[in-house]
C-alpha cells in the first residue's frame, strides 16, 4: 500500500472539508420560489438573517413597486407652461427614474422569495389602483393624456 497516496488523498480530503466549512458560511441562491426571511434581496447580505430587515425589505420592494406606478401615472410637466426642450429633458429623466426602479423590482423578485414576489405585486397593484384607475381619478384628462410617459413595454 503506497502511504504517499494515501497522505495526498489525506490532505486532499482536508481541503474540501475547509471548503465546505466556509461553503456552509454562503448563502444559497434559490432557482424555484421558497418561502422564509433567509434571503438575499439586491445587495449581497441584505437584509440578513433577522426578522426585522426582512420586513423592512419587504416593504423596499412594496415602494418600489409603488414608485414604478406613480412614475407611470403622474402628469409632472403641466401643458404650455414649459419650452419643449425643458420638457422632453424631463420625460427623459422620468422615463429613465421609471426604469430603473423597474429593474430593481425585477432583480429583487429574482431572489426568488415568495414573501418579495407578493410585497412586488402589492406595491404595483395599490400604485395602480391609487394612480392608474378609474377609481381615485377626479376628471378626465385633456385629450385623453393621463401620464407624462408612454406606457411601459417589457
Amino acid at each position: 500500500m503506497d502511504m504517499e497516496g494515501m497522505n495526498m488523498n489525506h490532505d486532499h480530503m482536508h481541503g474540501l472539508n475547509n471548503q465546505s466549512a466556509a461553503h456552509k458560511k454562503m448563502m444559497i441562491m434559490h432557482m424555484t420560489f421558497f418561502w422564509g426571511k433567509n434571503a438575499e434581496i439586491l445587495f449581497s447580505g441584505w437584509p440578513g438573517t433577522g426578522t426585522g430587515m426582512y420586513v423592512l425589505a419587504l416593504i423596499v420592494v412594496f415602494l418600489l413597486g409603488f414608485l414604478v406606478e406613480w412614475i407611470s401615472h403622474s402628469q409632472l410637466i403641466k401643458p404650455d407652461s414649459t419650452s419643449h426642450v425643458v420638457a422632453g429633458l424631463v420625460q427623459t429623466l422620468l422615463h429613465a427614474l421609471r426604469v430603473g426602479l423597474a429593474y430593481l423590482v425585477m432583480l429583487a423578485i429574482m431572489s426568488f422569495n415568495g414573501g418579495v414576489f407578493l410585497a412586488a405585486v402589492a406595491g404595483h397593484t395599490l400604485g395602480f389602483l391609487l394612480f392608474g384607475s378609474r377609481v381615485f381619478r377626479k376628471s378626465s384628462s385633456p385629450a385623453g393624456k393621463t401620464s407624462d410617459l408612454p406606457p411601459m413595454s417589457c
